[in-house]
């Protein structure tokens, strides 16, 4: 079953003397449950490619259809709840917000999601489990500054799937870790993947990390090859 795909997908910056072109035509289809990586050099427009797929950024020309709806054809009220509801995203330098603790970073996309008392217990119950599967049970009171690396992208991973989403992006997950500890947070997106079927698409230029992935495509030139 076929959960996003992308047609023609463009994409041109402005330098304020011309366009710049970034993505020149981009086919992808993205099928429920499967592991995708994307790799690719710094610049090539992997992170661009990533939030298109997402509804983060609209492309300069083509669509993305998810689960069968036209992702940018949506308003921007319908766009934030279906990022809120249906995608998970996981970034290389977190977006953890300081002056909350663990579980309250966790519990942000819950609280914009849910609206009555029962809800909001179940969605701290369920972060708590979450937080206890990925070994940070003892942290749920600790604020970011008091973490490692690690620590910060597991948070951040659990943030990701507190709405249980259809579709988690990871935009560079190990980009701002040491090695032993980036194939750490892989192994564990990888997990997800196997253990809750989760759709996974992860871009990434380290290489290294691609083993196991069920399908590895790179991107150069504004062109995705498989």
């Amino acid at each position: 079953m076929t959960m996003l795909e992308a047609r023609g997908i463009q994409k041109a910056f402005n330098n304020g003397k011309k366009d710049i072109p970034v993505l020149k035509g981009i086919d992808l289809k993205i099928e429920k449950g499967s592991f995708i990586v994307i790799t690719g050099p710094s610049g090539a427009g992997k992170s661009t490619l990533l939030h298109i797929l997402g509804g983060l950024d609209a492309p300069s020309a083509g669509e993305v259809r998810f689960t069968g709806q036209s992702l940018y054809a949506l308003n921007d009220a319908l766009l934030s709840r279906m990022r809120n509801q249906s995608i998970g995203f996981i970034f290389q330098f977190y977006h953890l917000l300081g002056e909350f603790n663990v579980l309250e970073n966790v519990l942000m996309p819950a609280l914009i999601k849910s609206s009555g008392r029962a809800q909001r217990k179940q969605s701290r119950e369920k972060a708590c489990a979450l937080l206890l599967k990925v070994g940070l049970g003892e942290r749920l009171d600790h604020y970011p500054s008091q973490l490692s690396g690690g620590e910060r992208q597991r948070v951040a991973i659990v943030r990701a799937l507190i709405n249980s989403p259809q579709i988690l992006f990871c935009d560079e997950p190990t980009g701002n870790l040491d090695s032993a500890t980036g194939s750490e947070i892989f192994d564990l997106i990888r997990k997800i993947n196997l253990d809750d079927k989760m759709t996974v698409v992860v871009v990434t230029h380290n290489t290294e990390l691609v083993k196991g992935a069920g399908r590895v495509y790179h991107l150069k030139d504004g062109v995705l090859v498989n």
